[in-house]
């Protein structure tokens, strides 16, 4: 049975202060933590990296003037209640604002567990429309939420309508189950996906740290890769749970070597309530140089940023381009991860060629 009051966390962990001082508000998410999950957490450590990713404190409560409920916009580029197209090629869908477990760094909590529950029936058929009427679209983000609340019944409805409306769109599916409560992750689920094919899938995955990468993590993740979906991670970059070039590596290193690509390290959103999380970018910086040394290209994963004011994303990592050259013909000179310097001579092409 899932943790979801103050009273009931109290029969597993000795709470601090700050977490006995945390009362709901809107700039805070629902209490609600998985059987899998709390068996993970060290009781007797108030400073454990899992236990942070999942038992709320005060902090919470309070937020700064440089945050929002909404920094990434997307309310301004939603069409319907659960449709939001903020790139040109790429739309995500809200099937839920449900989670099995909510993360207390949640960017979305402006929807996230509001108990609203899944997307209608209407909502389905005008996001349906929206991507007839815009073929530029290549790919949807499946989330909320997380869509695999929903049962395997709901879901086969769900992505058969998606799927007649854009047989050839590519979905990604956006789920923490692998990390929250694997034994979600079922064959029968699986060949649910399998049978809707005429476009491939993707698993959006986010673990954080290395010990959520457990046995029963490994193998819901494998019925996915075995059964031809590529999985991909989403990690954050969160103060006191990861942000540390040993912890990192350790975890990308383990991704690769269970068939997930390591494919983003994400800069905590200004998202109202979560400032306590973020770590500053000039160490966020010096933690990705040295996981450039220290990983394959396999395993190292983007450091990105989700600008504020619906800025999108990109890249944050050091500037390897130390000089370029004053005309298209000349030498650029760059810096080596290992702080070195090279020079790189441009070919001598003609200006028609460009």
């Amino acid at each position: 049975m899932a943790i979801t009051t103050l009273e009931q966390l109290k029969q597993h962990l000795e709470l601090t202060q700050d977490e006995l001082s945390w009362k709901p508000s809107p700039t805070s998410v629902p209490l609600c933590i998985t059987e899998h999950y709390m068996r993970l957490l060290d009781p007797s450590d108030p400073s454990d990296p899992l236990r942070r990713q999942v038992v709320p404190t005060c902090h919470e409560n309070v937020g700064s003037r440089s945050e929002s409920p909404d920094p990434l916009m997307e309310v301004k580029h939603s069409h319907g209640e659960r449709l939001i197209h903020r790139y040109m090629n790429r739309v995500a869908f809200l099937a839920t604002d449900i989670c099995p477990m909510y993360c207390r760094h949640c960017f979305r909590r402006r929807f996230t567990g509001n108990m609203m529950g899944p997307a209608s029936e209407s909502d389905i058929a005008g996001a349906c429309e929206y991507l007839k009427a815009n073929p530029q679209i290549k790919e949807m983000l499946l989330t909320g939420g997380d869509p695999l609340t929903l049962s395997d019944e709901q879901l086969d409805s769900m992505i058969g309508s998606f799927r007649k409306a854009r047989p050839n769109l590519i979905i990604r599916i956006c789920t923490r189950y692998p990390v929250s409560q694997p034994s979600r992750i079922t064959p029968h689920l699986i060949e649910m996906f399998r049978s809707h094919s005429t476009a491939p899938f993707y698993l959006m995955t986010q673990f954080n740290h290395p010990r959520e990468l457990t046995d029963e993590s490994i193998r819901a993740v494998s019925l996915f890769v075995d059964a031809g979906i590529p999985a991909m991670n989403q990690s954050v970059l969160l103060r006191g749970v990861n942000d540390n070039a040993d912890t990192l590596e350790e975890l990308c290193n383990r991704l690769l070597f269970c068939r997930v690509k390591p494919y983003y390290l994400f800069q905590g959103d200004m998202v109202v309530g979560t400032e306590y999380f973020r770590v500053p970018i000039r160490r966020g910086l010096e933690i990705e140089r040295e996981l450039r040394l220290r990983l394959s290209g396999l395993a190292m994963p983007n450091y990105v940023a989700d600008l504020p004011d619906g800025g999108g994303k990109i890249p944050l990592c050091g500037n390897y381009i130390l000089q370029e050259p004053d005309n298209k013909k000349g030498s650029w000179l760059f810096r080596t991860p290992e702080g070195e310097t090279r020079s790189v001579q441009d070919p001598d092409l003609s200006p028609q060629a460009y």
